[in-house]
């Protein structure tokens, strides 16, 4: 899991932006003929004092270092308490610089004042504007980490559905082969058993590779031909330099479910869906002949669907035409499970 980016303020900035207000302080003393060197240092030295102490009061009474709600109010009773504290600090500095130096042409106090509440003002303002952008960018990370969270839990679950109907169907279908002693029974069980085996192994996997996932579904063909006979075909023209892509497992049989739920399959109308490549999508597609009283919700193309855009941010693509439905998933080249 990503570390969360603790909110720090550069030394470099603040004693920088320190040195740079001292050097801004002492620029007028510079033009004063009656002024020492003395006395722009002692000048400047108060005003660097003073920019560091506010820096440092100001970053310690954010809420990252007290118990207190943030305020999204930028000027809040904290303001007040930081330039009453800075006025009282900056009375401080300077009767302490008289006393210790005895200079008298230092500015007048009302000046230091006007000064520190102004550079008070000023990190306040900047520090609470980082300060806000930093928890900005926080809560936007901790929601994405969420998001995250809740897709890995959909998808785990999404990997893990393979509709019980067809396990019914399927040992119905087998109760029927052996009541009516179908030599094809003991083939039947074997495939069963070959499908659910592949079941159990790769639903821990987020992608296998496309030439694992046709062998489970040749397993899933045959269960299907034993329950349709030829009303359902399968036309499998993938190209075999695709192999080597990878694929969510269980999707191709989910898509072929889906068909097969929505549409009419029988000895009458067989039901024939074409299996193949085209440009970087493998391509299912099916001739539209609905069932009647059957209404799609698409809740089995969404969670296909859903499954990509987690492990590949790529959504699949439809094409619907009056007689031909076709749903294109995006080919994976370059994807290693976790």
């Amino acid at each position: 899991m990503e570390k969360v980016k603790s909110f720090h303020v550069s030394r470099k900035v603040i004693w920088g932006s320190s040195v740079a207000l001292a050097i801004l302080a002492s620029i007028p003393k510079l033009f004063d003929a009656a002024s020492t060197p003395g006395d722009i240092v002692i000048n400047s030295s108060i005003t660097l004092m003073f920019s560091i102490f506010i820096w440092y009061y100001n970053i310690y009474s954010l809420p990252k270092f007290s118990s207190q709600r943030t305020n999204t109010n930028l000027f809040n009773w904290k303001l007040l308490l930081s330039v009453l504290l800075g006025i009282a600090v900056m009375v401080i500095l300077v009767i302490g610089h008289q006393e210790l130096f005895q200079i008298s042409k230092m500015d007048a106090p009302i000046m230091f004042e006007l000064r520190g509440i102004l550079i008070n003002l000023i990190v306040y303002m900047f520090l609470h504007l980082l300060f806000q952008n930093y928890q900005t960018q926080q809560m936007g990370v901790e929601l994405e980490r969420t998001h995250a969270v809740n897709l890995g839990a959909q998808y785990e679950l999404l990997k893990q559905q393979v509709n019980p109907h067809f396990l019914f169907n399927s040992l119905n279908t087998l109760k029927s082969m052996v009541e009516i002693q179908d030599p094809q029974s003991a083939d039947f069980i074997l495939k069963l058993s070959d499908f659910y085996r592949f079941t159990l192994e790769s639903r821990k996997l987020d992608l296998i590779p496309l030439k694992e996932e046709l062998q489970i579904l040749d397993s899933y063909v045959y269960l299907l031909k034993a329950r349709f006979e030829d009303g359902f075909v399968l036309v499998n023209e993938v190209d075999k330099k695709q192999y080597d892509s990878v694929i969510p497992p269980f999707t191709l049989q989910l898509l072929i479910e889906n068909c097969i739920k929505h549409n009419v399959v029988s000895l009458d109308k067989p039901l024939q869906i074409k299996l193949y490549s085209e440009n970087d999508f493998l391509v299912i597609e099916n001739p539209i002949q609905l069932k009647r009283g059957v209404l799609s919700t698409g809740v089995g193309l969404d969670n296909i669907n859903q499954r990509f855009m987690h492990l590949i941010h790529k959504e699949i693509e439809i094409d619907k035409t009056e007689t031909i439905f076709k749903v294109k998933i995006p080919m994976i080249y370059d994807y290693y499970n976790n």
